[in-house]
């Protein structure tokens, strides 16, 4: 099959209450963009994987890139809550894995894992991994013993978060449809109806940014030279770290894991008195981008790949010396 009918299961499965996840590149995610939707419209969690590569259409399919963060952050018709995570190396592959379920469920929304090529692929020694860490968080829901009769699936409440029950855990049939519907789960396209809706999916976002970890800051707290990136360039960033430190050249390193809900806070704070160098693949800085839209602070100094290979540490030393 493909990876249309690779969502719609993953999205059936989420339904009837199972953690549910499917996994594509950037072109097969372009596919699954339809059922995306109807996750966000459903209030459905949902955790889907892109790993990115060279576009567009089947572009360099055996070769790295982040070309897909402006994509996913808006793909499909319309505004609906998601979180977006994008790990840095394996490790964080799995503990952004349990986040990405938990966060799922917990808001009642999709979540997607911006990875690429390079990292997908990526062979690593970590710490064995301790497994009395992971926590399981299912959200809000309902069991077939304490489902209340006249159950509303979609009820107005203040935090934007109803009660989920399973297909066969309530007492009486719920709907669930891709049209725009009442709290009972009809269709439903009433002023007064769709305006109070969309504010309640929307209203999610604003309690998971209350919630969300800020981003850590690699080597000197103090230094006036910055670095901000995303994603697989982490480890390579911090092995240019060290090699610039044998040179006596201090540098902080923010690595963003977050990209929705935005942590501009965070950003506003970093680039405060220090001189920033941004580190992305692909062309148009779409990171940069994000900072100038939610922040208003333009980063003047880019260090900008697009040709499919990653990072080299050498590279981000040269350039790095370049801005001082």
């Amino acid at each position: 099959e493909d990876e249309i009918a690779a969502i719609n299961s993953a999205l059936g499965a989420a339904v009837c209450g199972l953690r549910s996840m499917t996994a594509s590149s950037g072109g097969g995610f372009s596919l699954m963009v339809e059922a995306l939707g109807m996750a966000g419209m459903t209030e459905t969690p949902l955790v889907v994987i892109d790993g990115q590569r060279p576009g567009p259409s089947s572009g360099m399919p055996t070769w790295t890139g982040q070309g897909d963060l402006r994509f996913v952050l808006t793909a499909s018709q319309d505004d609906f809550p998601r979180i977006v995570l994008a790990p840095g190396d394996v490790e964080e592959c799995f503990w952004l894995m349990i986040s990405a379920f938990n966060l799922a469920e917990k808001y009642q929304l999709p979540v997607i894992i911006l990875t690429d090529k390079y990292l997908s692929e990526n062979r690593e020694t970590i710490k064995l991994i301790d497994e009395t860490k992971v926590k399981i968080n299912r959200g809000k829901t309902f069991s077939l013993e304490n489902c209340p009769q006249n159950y509303k699936r979609y009820s107005f409440i203040k935090d934007g978060i109803s009660p989920r029950a399973f297909v066969g855990q309530a007492k009486e049939p719920f709907f669930t449809t891709s049209y725009e519907h009442d709290e009972f789960g009809f269709a439903n396209d009433d002023v007064k109806n769709r305006k109070l809706m969309m504010e309640k999916r929307m209203k999610k976002l604003e309690t998971v940014e209350k919630e969300m970890p800020k981003p850590i800051v690699y080597g000197s707290k103090k230094s006036k030279i910055g670095l901000i990136s995303w994603g697989s360039n982490k480890g390579i960033i911090l092995e240019a770290q060290k090699i610039l430190i044998d040179q006596k050249i201090e540098t902080s390193f923010l690595h963003l894991n977050f990209l929705n809900p935005f942590p501009s806070k965070s950003i506003i704070e970093f680039c405060q008195n220090r001189r920033v160098l941004l580190i992305e693949q692909n062309i148009s800085a779409q990171l940069g981008g994000l900072i100038v839209e939610k922040t208003g602070i333009k980063i003047e100094n880019q260090f900008l790949k697009y040709d499919g290979r990653p990072f080299f540490p050498e590279e981000i030393v040269e350039k790095v010396k370049q801005i001082l």
